[in-house]
Parts: structure tokens; C-alpha cells; sequence
């Protein structure tokens, strides 16, 4: 099982990914580790990333999803997934930059059985005060109103946790394991 936490920067995406590996002894992918230079001296300046800063980083993302789930393996990957397109280009690849030419073409499914977003959600607020706070990153708190922007939170098809920030990272935690175990004694029905 590969559980993607999203959600805008300063939603802990990090804090409960070390947490849930910890915990879980999986392996956390840092999203934040595969973004090329350029896009970090980009956030550095205060300069939002486009769609196109995007893509490498999300390809390299997928590259690692793909990795783990051919290899059977559970684990975490923290990415702020915050568009749809984004989340497909993490579930499908490059196969979701090219639009189906025909109506009758096959749409690429929202969702795979074995990948699921945890969603952190909390108010614009509620974050600023902790990206204000932090230090040594190089996303400026300035940048955080564009992602709220971009944001497009998923939907129930695309195999979605919601998780609201305000509540313990513990707490959080206990949901995810919960979700876990149903997913799992599900899944071992059906063999």
C-alpha cells in the first residue's frame, strides 16, 4: 500500500509522514527531495512554481510510486499533490499528459486500489501562523495564497483520507493505522 500525503506546504505533510514511518517502519519519500534546483531557487525568491516547474518533479515522484508498488512494498510518500492533473501525473505518469483523441479512448481511472492520498486540510490562517514560524525552509510563507489558489482538493474517487491539521499528529496517525487495517482485512477477503 503507498499512502501519498498531500495537501499545501505547511499542513504537516512532512511531520506526520516521519511520524507514520516511524511508527510503521515503512519508508517515507520527502516530495521536497526531488524538486530540481531551479525550482528550489525559484521558491527561495518568493516565485510560485508553475505547472511546468511541476512536471519534471512529479514524473520523478511517480518514477518512485511505481518503484514501491511493482516491489509490493508499503510506504509513504509526502508530495503536495495539489491539482488533480498533478495526482494523475503521480498515479499514471506521462501516460496523463497526453488527452485521450477520442472520445471512445479510455480514460485513465482517478484512483488505484493500492495508492491512497491522505489529505491535510486545515484554513489559510491556521497555516500562515505555522509557515511563519518555521525556519530553514526554502518555501517562503508569502507563497502560501498560491497554493490555496491551485489547490483542488480530491475527491472521493481518488481514494481520499481527509485529515484535519488542527487535530494531534498522533491522532492523525491513529486514523491512518485504523484505515490501514480496514484496507487490509478488505483486501484479504477478496483473495
Amino acid at each position: 500500500m503507498i499512502y501519498i500525503i498531500m495537501g499545501v506546504s505547511g499542513s504537516g505533510k512532512s511531520s506526520l509522514g516521519m511520524f507514520l514511518s516511524e511508527k510503521l517502519g515503512w519508508p517515507l519519500h520527502e516530495g521536497d527531495n526531488f524538486h530540481p534546483q531551479a525550482n528550489i531557487d525559484k521558491m527561495s525568491r518568493g516565485e510560485p512554481l508553475t505547472d511546468q516547474d511541476r512536471l519534471p518533479w512529479l514524473l520523478k515522484i511517480h518514477e518512485v510510486i511505481e518503484s514501491e508498488r511493482c516491489s509490493c512494498s508499503d510506504a509513504l510518500v509526502a508530495c503536495s499533490a495539489l491539482k488533480r492533473h498533478y495526482r494523475q501525473i503521480l498515479l499514471h505518469g506521462s501516460k496523463a499528459l497526453t488527452p485521450p483523441s477520442s472520445p471512445d479512448q479510455d480514460i485513465l481511472p482517478p484512483s488505484h486500489p493500492d495508492v491512497c492520498f491522505l489529505f491535510l486540510h486545515g484554513d489559510y490562517e491556521f497555516i500562515h501562523q505555522r509557515m511563519v514560524a518555521r525556519r530553514g525552509h526554502y518555501m517562503k510563507a508569502d507563497l502560501l495564497r498560491s497554493q490555496f489558489d491551485s489547490l483542488e482538493p480530491p475527491l472521493e474517487e481518488e481514494n481520499v483520507l481527509s485529515l484535519d491539521i488542527r487535530r494531534s499528529i498522533a491522532d492523525m496517525a491513529t486514523e491512518v493505522e485504523k484505515h490501514i487495517i480496514s484496507f487490509k482485512s478488505s483486501t484479504a477477503k477478496l483473495k
